[in-house]
């Protein structure tokens, strides 16, 4: 089949839903380690059924005109994630865990008072393992999310202006009012998932002259009939994304179901998707709160820069205000986004408390390295790699670990 290029990128560009104000997309895929992350626990997610259903054939340009047509905006499903980037047990699960759930510790100063039903560090815990999740949306304006366990749940609920979440675990609440920006659009946090659409979206901007897109073939995803996306990185010689598979609603246009391969190949590092899914509009119940008697609640009020200034000067990382702000280097798959944290890993007489547990604990999957820019620890995993300089520069994207170091070299190299 030959490859193409799809169509009219601009039709598909995330933040545009059909019948309403469009605005440019506020994030590329890949940038840095949190958006390909975001992305993906954003698709709203399922494993999909057995059987390739006979359906006419379509073009990829046919199928991604599709898709930026539909104009479906409530989804109510039953989503199951599984995440294998590799990463050592050590780092997942228990009260040492870094990725998030009620028994992970916080990062001080993240603006959520170190709530565990704070969504920041909630959320994280889908970058390992697999979960079940119920999600309803209605519009850009309402979602819900919740992360079942046997025993607990996990919900955060967006109605507007309102952002709460809730850990039955812990039985604490977290609320947040959310700012409006200068034009008046109200401002979500990063890390709260966006629709199953927007997701997919943002892999499909990101392949624009950069990937082959093909149609493969059929599937059934929660019992719906759907196309087969394939996106293939061209061009990318360090990137670490093998494909990109998106399962398409035949009848809707909506993306059921998303699963990235790695270059390295074997199991798939996302595969994420509706396992029941219907499209009728949730009850306006859905996306209210109220906590309970009894039921600790924090207030989240500070947000970016001023969390980021009241962070202790051996946080790790710490981000140094409008400093942290990341840059760009290349293009494509192959892109890295470049981060000054203002330290690198705690050392000395800073390694005591959860200084030295964090560092124990990243450096369980961390090896030191050195070259022209100095020394520092690089992270490895299956997708996602990242090398923090002992200057406390971070140097982050979906590529090899030698792209990493190269770039490293070369910035010093341009001092």
């Amino acid at each position: 089949m030959a490859r193409i290029q799809p169509a009219q990128p601009e039709a598909y560009e995330p933040g545009r839903e059909p019948g309403r104000g469009r605005r440019a997309a506020r994030y590329a895929v890949p940038v840095a380690v949190a958006g390909i992350a975001a992305a993906t626990i954003s698709l709203v997610p399922a494993l999909a059924d057995s059987g390739d259903p006979a359906l006419p054939t379509v073009t990829a340009e046919q199928l991604l005109t599709k898709i930026a047509a539909s104009d479906t905006r409530t989804v109510d499903g039953t989503v199951k994630i599984e995440t294998d980037l590799g990463l050592p047990s050590a780092l997942s699960g228990g009260a040492g865990s870094l990725f998030g759930g009620s028994g992970a510790p916080s990062l001080p100063g993240a603006g959520s008072g170190d709530s565990p039903a704070a969504p920041q560090g909630q959320l994280t815990q889908l970058l390992i393992g697999s979960h079940q999740l119920h999600v309803a949306t209605d519009g850009p304006d309402k979602q819900k999310l919740s992360i079942i366990e046997p025993a607990a749940e996990y919900s955060v609920i967006h109605n507007g202006d309102q952002l709460w979440g809730y850990d039955s675990k812990s039985d604490q609440a977290y609320h947040q009012t959310l700012p409006q920006d200068s034009a008046g659009a109200r401002q979500r946090p990063e890390d709260f998932p966006a629709t199953p659409q927007a997701a997919a979206k943002e892999v499909l901007k990101a392949a624009d002259g950069t990937a082959s897109i093909t149609v493969d073939g059929t599937a059934k995803v929660a019992g719906r009939s759907a196309y087969v996306l394939l996106v293939t990185p061209q061009h990318a010689q360090r990137t670490t994304v093998g494909s990109v598979r998106i399962a398409v609603d035949a009848k809707t246009g909506v993306p059921l179901k998303l699963t990235l391969t790695p270059t390295s190949g074997g199991k798939a590092v996302f595969d994420v998707g509706f396992t029941k899914v219907g499209f009728a509009k949730p009850a306006a119940s859905t996306f209210t709160f109220a906590p309970g008697k009894g039921v600790k609640v924090t207030e989240g009020g500070k947000a970016g820069a001023q969390a980021r200034q009241d962070l202790p000067e051996n946080a790790l990382p710490r981000p140094a205000g409008s400093a942290a702000r990341p840059t760009v280097l290349g293009s494509g798959w192959d892109t890295i986004a470049v981060i000054r944290t203002g330290g690198g890993l705690p050392s000395g007489a800073q390694k005591n408390g959860p200084d030295k547990d964090a560092e124990s604990l990243l450096n369980s999957f961390g090896k030191k390295v050195t070259g022209s820019f100095g020394s520092g620890t690089l992270f490895h995993t299956r997708l996602v790699n990242a090398l923090l300089t002992d200057d406390g520069t971070l140097y982050a994207g979906a590529v090899t670990p030698a792209a990493l170091t190269d770039a490293a070299n070369a910035a010093n190299a341009a001092k």
